[in-house]
């Protein structure tokens, strides 16, 4: 099969983890994977890389890195053309416009035609029986058609947050009869599976879609177990409290000002809290505005309230700082149509979790049955300084027992309790219940010509 994933090991991103995990377990089911991404130094000028990832992906996976980069990004000046140079933003609206015309995605659309011939290349040099396309980019839908077209290749379409669905204010993010929606249509139309995170975005896709439905599955991010620690115990009453936030900083200005001010609010109001740290980690904005951006600000002017930041923390010493914080902060933005990966880990640790996001939210409704979540209080400061003091009681108080409890609740959302039936199905509306045949153990480890491009 090819894996469509631009965001795959070692880029620092918080889809890598579906990602990885969903190639590892395509070849625990007997797939050849080829994973098709984009050059690490991509990554540099975005997010940034996260090395400790890629020991983690199954050694049976063969990786592609297209050298694909954003232009918009690029920060060396010496780069630059004399019309960038002098007027940058009628620069980037022009680039948007030519990479529309290839392709309906302002940022990604001239990839398009790179991606359809790495699938084609792919193909030829060994014919492909699956291929599955995880977005965004959406232009990986291209590729993906392309594939179909020619080849007829069956696909799954990973729409992970969904394309038509604006996940973030709610509602259509473009109606059917534009040009986004004639290819969404068409893409999902042949479709072997349409794989969404969640019911509200997977019911927005059967209802859009009403002869589709049957195609359609909710795939959860979920957690990954070595990320989380071995126990969960209360805090003990003779050092002070450790809050903690654990994710990228992406987040809408007034919607940080709100959890610092209403952080600063509990600290005075609450003895409990006086000594107490609220621990930041985390990338800080992207690209270029990565660490020098108005959210680093806020978060240096909140020192003197006990805020403090250390920067992003690489996935396999994530466990170390869940073993060290007594609650979990989740600010997130978006609403009904939003979970947030983080939700599941939060809830996996067994620690106390302040929610810093919309009350509707789907992130909300998973929480609802947790013992140890403040509540959906909104984004007001009072109301969240009185759900850090809440959160504060509760890593105190609540036992063992109870804690035991939550994470063993939360171990349906581990992630390969969310890929496992999915990548059955697949396999088998493909292949049929047998599954890949002839498949040696350790057959993919002779990569073809194309694999070994850009260093893979």
């Amino acid at each position: 099969m090819i894996y469509l994933a631009i965001g795959f090991p070692p880029a620092a991103k918080s889809s890598t983890y579906r990602m990885r995990a969903t190639a590892n377990q395509f070849a625990a089911a007997g797939w050849d994977v080829t994973v098709v991404t984009i050059a690490d130094e991509a990554w540099e000028r975005d997010y940034g890389l996260d090395h400790t990832l890629v020991a983690g992906v199954d050694p049976r996976v063969r990786v592609v890195k297209l050298p694909l980069f954003r232009e918009d990004l690029e920060t060396d000046v010496r780069a630059y053309t004399e019309r960038r140079a002098l007027d940058h933003n009628d620069y980037l609206t022009e680039l948007r416009e030519q990479h529309l015309k290839v392709f309906p995605e302002p940022v990604f659309g001239g990839w398009r035609p790179a991606l359809e011939e790495a699938v084609l290349r792919l193909h030829r040099e060994r014919p492909a029986e699956l291929l599955v396309a995880t977005c965004v980019p959406y232009v990986n839908l291209a590729a993906t058609w392309k594939l179909w077209e020619t080849h007829r290749v069956p696909y799954v379409v990973d729409f992970r947050d969904g394309w038509s669905v604006d996940v973030i204010n709610g509602g259509e993010a473009f109606p059917r009869d534009s040009v986004s929606g004639r290819w969404e249509t068409k893409l999902l139309t042949d479709a072997v599976a349409i794989w969404n995170v969640n019911e509200p975005i997977s019911r927005w896709y059967r209802e859009r879609y009403p002869e589709l439905a049957h195609k359609m599955r909710i795939v959860r991010n979920g957690y990954d177990a070595a990320s989380i620690p071995a126990e969960s115990i209360p805090a003990p009453a003779d050092r002070p409290l450790a809050f903690g936030y654990l994710g990228a900083l992406n987040l809408p200005v007034p919607l940080l000002e709100a959890v610092l001010e209403g952080w600063r609010k509990a600290r005075v109001a609450d003895p409990a809290l006086t000594d107490a740290t609220f621990e930041v980690r985390g990338h800080i904005g992207s690209g270029w505005a990565r660490g020098d951006n108005r959210h680093a600000e806020l978060l240096k002017a909140a020192a003197a309230d006990g805020v403090v930041v250390g920067g992003s923390v690489p996935k396999a010493e994530v466990v170390d700082f869940y073993s060290r914080w007594d609650v979990v902060v989740l600010m997130v933005t978006g609403g009904k149509y939003m979970t947030s990966g983080k939700v599941y880990e939060y809830m996996a640790t067994g620690l106390p979790v302040v929610s810093a996001h919309e009350a509707e939210h789907d992130a909300s409704t998973l929480l609802s049955t947790y013992p140890l979540w403040t509540g959906a209080v909104g984004l007001e400061p009072d109301a969240l300084a009185d759900a850090f003091r809440r959160a504060a009681d509760l890593a105190r108080n609540v036992d063992v027992t109870e804690r035991d409890k939550a994470r063993v609740d939360a171990r349906q959302y581990a992630r390969e309790e969310q890929l496992i039936p999915a990548v059955r199905e697949v396999t088998e509306l493909v292949l049929g219940v047998g599954g890949p045949a002839g498949t040696a153990p350790g057959a993919a480890a002779d990569a073809p010509a194309l694999a070994r491009e850009g260093g893979s």
